[in-house]
């Protein structure tokens, strides 16, 4: 790797790649270096994708997928956590596009997908103290994601909901549903593996001081909520957790998000709505509970979303 553009430490990045399940690091480099084909993943970004992205992210988690799929018998669910913008989804058509060219089959979903039906979940949120149309936990099908999630365990049959985000202008709901049969399940999400806090209604780090009161009563309502997810984060084998260096550079990722949803669809979060979402994302669950996720790999991201570290969650 010494003639590419990489800036995460390799001592830790090794530890990974050989608890992934190869001998070292040179031998993982050789592995990918002779699989020539896969390496072309410009075609699904906008801009060139930096070598770090490539080899420290992308790679790696092909490499679990590769490994599961070779040396498990039963099928294998990893989970992706990471906010919105930091580029999870065209990380996902990548996946699921070069995998094939390993002769197996990644299916890659999102927890987006699960949102309740339109009319559904104008009752389930109707209340929030942000004005938001869906995003936090309450606003999923939690029951209809852990059966499809199992039957697809349990016969490899995948048949889940597909939801479009420009519909209903920008407010999103599902437009069909997905049939599929793949070998090994991906399931992104922004707040995949948040676990409720065990906190009483006294502590302050869930009454901070910048919330008003309706969002501070309603953060408790959410914690209720995380308690339904359990489940789903049980059949989940192991989270990759992309996280930012600062909490914030998602405000950024995610107007930058919705600039190009409306250039591509003409449909987005704008103005008001865009600014109540981001309010939403940042408030409704407490940050400190994203360094809770019980992940398997964690990979820091700057502003700039440069891959900066790539490592075990040890």
């Amino acid at each position: 790797m010494k003639d590419l553009d990489i800036g995460f430490p390799l001592d830790k990045f090794e530890k990974l790649i050989i608890d992934i399940g190869w001998e070292s690091l040179n031998n993982w480099i050789n592995f990918w270096d002779n699989q020539i084909n896969i390496l072309s993943i410009d075609q699904f970004w906008n801009s060139k994708v930096n070598d770090d992205w490539i080899w420290g992210l992308a790679l790696p988690l092909l490499s679990q997928s590769y490994k599961f799929h070779n040396k498990f018998s039963d099928r294998k669910i990893i989970g992706i956590s990471a906010l919105p913008g930091t580029g999870k989804t065209t990380l996902g058509k990548w996946l699921e596009a070069i995998s094939l060219n390993l002769d197996f089959k990644i299916a890659v979903i999102s927890m987006d997908d699960f949102y309740l039906p339109a009319d559904e979940m104008n009752l389930a949120i109707n209340d929030n103290p942000w004005n938001v149309s869906r995003g936090f936990p309450g606003s999923h099908s939690v029951n209809l994601m852990y059966e499809k999630l199992l039957n697809w365990k349990t016969n490899g049959e995948l048949n889940v909901p597909v939801f479009d985000k420009s519909l209903r202008n920008g407010l999103g709901d599902r437009s069909h549903w997905r049939a599929d049969n793949p070998d090994l399940l991906i399931l992104e999400g922004w707040f995949l593996g948040i676990e409720p806090l065990p906190l009483d209604l006294n502590d302050q780090s869930m009454n901070s001081l910048d919330l008003s009161t309706h969002e501070s009563s309603y953060r408790f309502k959410i914690q209720k909520n995380l308690k339904e997810y359990l489940d789903v984060w049980s059949l989940i084998d192991n989270i990759w957790h992309f996280k930012p260096l600062k909490y914030e550079y998602m405000n950024m990722w995610k107007l930058n998000q919705e600039k190009e949803m409306f250039l591509k669809k003409g449909n987005a979060l704008r103005d008001e709505k865009l600014s109540n979402f981001l309010r939403m994302l940042n408030v409704s669950i407490p940050q400190k509970s994203f360094d809770l996720i019980n992940s398997y790999a964690v990979l820091l991201i700057d502003q700039e979303r440069n891959l900066v570290e790539s490592r075990l969650n040890l």
